[in-house]
């Protein structure tokens, strides 16, 4: 009978939320996941009944994900974000994170070199995808209640800096360079949010590039990056020098945008899809979106995606919690990054490094996370949406007493 009611009060709550919904962030979030459903179907079904496979099998699979992911978009803005700053919560999440990177590390099997996957049957968990809203939770609470202190969060300590270390250290060894990258940058700026000062500000920014540079220099040299990424590396310096090699899905990602124009072939009609470019549905799903919907289709999703990105950056501004603010500004780092990496290795401006693009690309971990972190920035967006609209009464009750 007790559960019951539990069950009840947490679906009036849902209800009574919805109608605080930020429309900004939901309604561009429904489209690109419509808009992913759509491109995945067709990037994956024509090599599939080639393979003697089922054409609609990834349109299954990602609707599947779409789904679950608007699940998790609904928990994340309707949880009270005050369990996520628990000690037991962060305590348990550090031991759960740690214990996921070392299990693929020592125990998963190395697919194209690297081992980043635990096989649950159903779903392939990419811990380093977990890894990156962890960051986000983990690093904005400590920062938070250290700046509570009127303290600077670089001379706080060492547990959170010994955290962070840890967990790079252990992405790196998968190898996941694209993934290590992108949790580098996400900590980069929550660090410059939290703890800014000018001159030291610019010498992080300045010092990060170099740092990646010499991180992945040195996993060159020691065999880290080897075999197939690193002929990854080869092919961003010289594509067309090893057109037959190395640099094919390169040369062929050109060939798909430049095929594309700016209107596109048509969807469906993508010839670069057709075995010429390896896992079309995932890392270059952007090369066959453009060439099948062109500059235009490419550009209503890279719209649809900074409205997300800026409306996140919008309310970590508005908000008056620390907490909050860095929840926000360590979200849309996180989809910013992920989305340029992408889009850098389609064009050649990055080694292709295998990250998806946000929403669009095939991939349970990836959609999962994403539509979370889009639910935590919900849910803050509620809140403020909330105290609003109790101001807006008790402004209009004293208008109707006076």
């Amino acid at each position: 009978m007790k559960v019951k009611h539990i069950h009840k009060i947490h679906i009036s709550q849902i209800r009574k939320n919805f109608h605080y919904w930020d429309y900004y962030l939901m309604v561009p979030y429904l489209v690109l996941c419509m808009i992913g459903i759509v491109m995945v179907y067709s990037a994956s079904s024509a090599i599939e009944m080639q393979n003697g496979g089922n054409p609609t099998s990834y349109l299954i699979k990602q609707t599947i994900y779409v789904i679950m992911g608007i699940g998790c978009l609904i928990f994340g803005a309707n949880y009270p974000l005050r369990h996520y700053r628990t000690p037991r919560f962060l305590r348990d999440s550090t031991l759960v994170m740690v214990g996921m990177l070392l299990f693929v590390l020592v125990l998963s099997h190395a697919v194209n070199g690297a081992k980043g996957w635990i096989n649950l049957g159903v779903i392939n968990i990419q811990p380093v995808e977990i890894c990156k809203i962890y960051f986000i939770l983990y690093l904005s609470d400590r920062m938070a209640r250290v700046r509570a202190r009127n303290d600077h969060f670089i001379s706080s300590g060492g547990g959170p800096w010994l955290v962070v270390a840890l967990c790079l250290l252990l992405i790196v060894l998968q190898p996941d360079i694209g993934g290590m990258a992108i949790n580098v940058m996400i900590v980069a700026v929550l660090f410059l949010a939290c703890d800014f000062r000018w001159s030291f500000g610019i010498s992080v920014l300045l010092i990060i590039p170099i740092m990646c540079y010499l991180l992945v220099e040195k996993a060159v040299e020691s065999g880290l990056i080897h075999g197939y990424r690193m002929a990854r590396f080869v092919a961003f310096l010289n594509p067309f020098g090893n057109a037959s090699g190395s640099g094919s899905q390169l040369v062929n990602s050109y060939y798909a945008i430049s095929n594309g124009g700016v209107f596109g072939s048509g969807l469906g009609n993508s010839v670069q899809k057709m075995g010429y470019l390896p896992e079309p549905n995932t890392d270059f799903i952007m090369s066959i979106t453009s060439e099948e919907l062109g500059l235009v289709g490419v550009s209503v999703i890279l719209i649809l995606l900074m409205i997300i990105i800026c409306r996140m950056i919008q309310i970590g501004v508005r908000s008056n919690s620390m907490y909050e603010m860095l929840l926000c500004y360590g979200s849309a780092t996180f989809i910013l990054i992920e989305a340029f990496f992408n889009i850098g290795g389609v064009l050649g401006l990055l080694p292709i490094t295998g990250v998806t693009f946000p929403f669009i690309s095939y991939g349970g971990s990836s959609m999962l996370i994403l539509s979370f972190t889009v639910g935590i920035i919900m849910n803050i967006s509620i809140q403020q949406n909330k105290q609003r609209a109790l101001r807006r009464s008790v402004r209009q009750q004293r208008s109707a007493r006076g």
